[in-house]
């Protein structure tokens, strides 16, 4: 009978119409909250994203060549604590987060002069390494 009279009057149209509405709005709400979040990812850097994500992030910021000697120079790396574990847990071992992803660096930079034919890396003249706190998480190796 509840139906009957719902029909009748047109109430049930109404009922649907807004059943409707409320769905459009949620879905509103949604979109309008995934839209906040994709703009504030954006605004976010990439080793901010992958430290949220609990992901290993490391990246080259710069390459600095001496100008007057062109076989020496260093790079500027930066990464997050998760590259740093992820290096412990492949057996990189050293007192300082700097420590272990430079024996990383050089690790790749041997293999990479291996690749290339130079067959005796190990015992090239590589000069040496100093190492400058920047501060506000970044290291300097050169």
């Amino acid at each position: 009978m509840n139906k009957f009279i719902k029909r009748l009057f047109g109430i049930d149209k109404i009922e649907a119409v807004k059943h409707a509405a409320d769905e459009a709005a949620l879905a509103a709400l949604k979109a309008a909250d995934e839209a906040k979040e994709l703009e504030r990812q954006i605004k976010m850097g990439p080793k901010e994203l992958a430290t949220e994500k609990k992901e290993p992030w490391v990246a080259v910021l710069d390459t600095h060549v001496n100008k007057d000697n062109i076989r020496n120079g260093f790079f500027e790396l930066d990464w997050n604590e998760y590259f740093v574990l992820q290096l412990k847990e492949a057996g990189y071992k050293g007192d300082t987060e700097e420590a272990v992803v430079d024996k990383w660096f050089q690790e790749l930079c041997r293999g990479v002069g291996n690749e290339d034919g130079i067959s005796d890396i190990d015992r090239r003249n590589a000069g040496f390494i100093n190492v400058n706190n920047l501060g506000n998480g970044k290291t300097e190796v050169f």
